[in-house]
């Protein structure tokens, strides 16, 4: 196994040092070999003081990344000092430049633009003050030079530290980008964690609460009406076969990417569910508005989940009654009402009151159709906020319990015209 390459790079500080010693010994060799020129100073008058300015300023380059303003301070008032004396011109400038070039590459932008502005300006006038009367006047050329080396390594200086923001930011929009990817995808995770999670309420709830009527039924019956007890027992076979095709259709997203396979259950299959309603004991009266029209399927399958739930919780909690299932629908808009008309009559509760009774019949009685609340009403409510329509439901006046819902058949702010 091949292992990896990994690049050898010196760490900041030590790169800085060795920039510095570098350029202090370029700066000082550099102008000791050059031969003088016409009135220079000797580099060794005032106490040595050219070889000072000279290292000085390429020593005080180890600092640059931390101070670059100082830095860039120091090196122009040496070259400011260093051309005023009249200390020959040769390679004096490069650690001018390098601290120009940090100042606007490690600055802040603005600010630092506006001090290497100030900076070129103060050390443009000095140098030709200096130059005045210059000998050869071709020599007049190295300080034009200098100007416009010192106007090229603050710009080119800008130019890396705008490279730099830019790259910056890119991968900060790619992070957020990624992070926004990754919220969204668990978004749609628990999204549909709580479309599965109503989608088996409502199955289970409702085959359960079927089951348990007629399996209290079977027990009443068993013994004086046998033909009886096997209409329940095939109602529960029925009823519990439906749940668990529902059942299936429902956790198969989780295994298959084909999610479209099986159709979610619809108000067409209205019949079969209030027929399993009737062999509960429940007196369904179906009311359906003369114009029927297609349905959105987001809009079909929640009317029916309500319709289903609706009479889940009339036989959970109340019992056998008169069930009003109405369906009216409209140019934009669906409404389901499911209406019951609350209690027994007081043959029915004696009767059912009775130690023999079924068990499911005993249930309503002792509760006084006041079952444990569950999410039934809550999931309702949810189902109805996501197509942005709305729910109602409470005791009605003239006795009993009574659903409401509206269902807007275009997603909540489309506009008609």
């Amino acid at each position: 196994m091949k292992r990896r390459a990994v690049p050898f790079r010196l760490p900041v500080l030590a790169q800085d040092v060795l920039l510095g010693l570098v350029v202090a010994v370029m700066q000082v060799q550099g102008n000791a070999a050059k031969p003088p020129e016409g009135a220079s100073r000797p580099l060794t008058d005032l106490g040595n003081l050219g070889y000072v300015l000279l290292a000085v300023s390429g020593l005080v380059l180890v600092a640059r990344r931390r101070w670059p303003a100082s830095v860039f301070s120091t090196t122009a008032l040496a070259s400011l000092a260093y051309y005023t004396i009249g200390f020959p011109d040769g390679p004096g400038w490069i650690a001018l430049f390098v601290a120009l070039y940090t100042l606007t590459a490690y600055g802040d932008g603005r600010r630092s633009l506006v001090i290497a502005g100030v900076g070129i300006t103060v050390l443009t006038t000095g140098w030709l003050i200096a130059a005045a009367g210059i000998e050869p006047a071709a020599a007049i050329g190295w300080v034009f030079f200098r100007i416009a080396a010192s106007v090229m390594a603050a710009a080119l200086g800008e130019s890396a530290r705008s490279r730099r923001v830019i790259a910056a930011e890119a991968q900060e929009r790619a992070l957020q980008a990624e992070r926004t990817r990754e919220e969204e995808a668990r978004a749609r995770v628990d999204a549909e964690r709580l479309r599965i999670a109503r989608e088996v309420h409502d199955t289970v709830a409702h085959a359960i609460a079927i089951i348990n009527v007629q399996a209290g039924v079977t027990a009443y019956v068993l013994d004086k009406r046998p033909e009886r007890a096997r209409d329940a027992l095939v109602a529960i076979e029925q009823t519990s076969a439906q749940a668990l095709h529902e059942m299936r259709a429902i956790l198969g997203v989780l295994r298959d990417s084909d999610n479209g396979r099986v159709p979610h259950p619809g108000l067409g299959q209205i019949n079969e569910l209030t027929t399993v309603a009737r062999e509960a004991g429940l007196d369904i009266k179906l009311e359906v508005s003369s114009s029927v029209a297609p349905l959105p399927s987001a809009v079909d399958n929640t009317a029916y989940r309500i319709l289903q739930e609706s009479i889940t919780n009339v036989i959970r909690h109340v019992g056998p009654t008169r069930v009003t299932v109405a369906l009216d629908y409209g140019t934009d808009v669906l409404e389901v009402r499911v209406a019951d008309e609350g209690g027994w009559d007081a043959a029915v509760r004696r009767d059912a009151t009775r130690p023999d009774a079924p068990a499911g019949h005993r249930a309503g009685i002792v509760t006084g159709g006041l079952a444990e609340p569950g999410r039934g009403i809550v999931g309702m409510r949810e189902r109805c906020g996501l197509l942005g329509g709305e729910l109602t439901a409470g005791p009605r006046s003239c006795g009993g319990f009574e659903v409401k819902a509206r269902l807007p058949l275009a997603p909540a702010g489309t506009v008609h015209s």
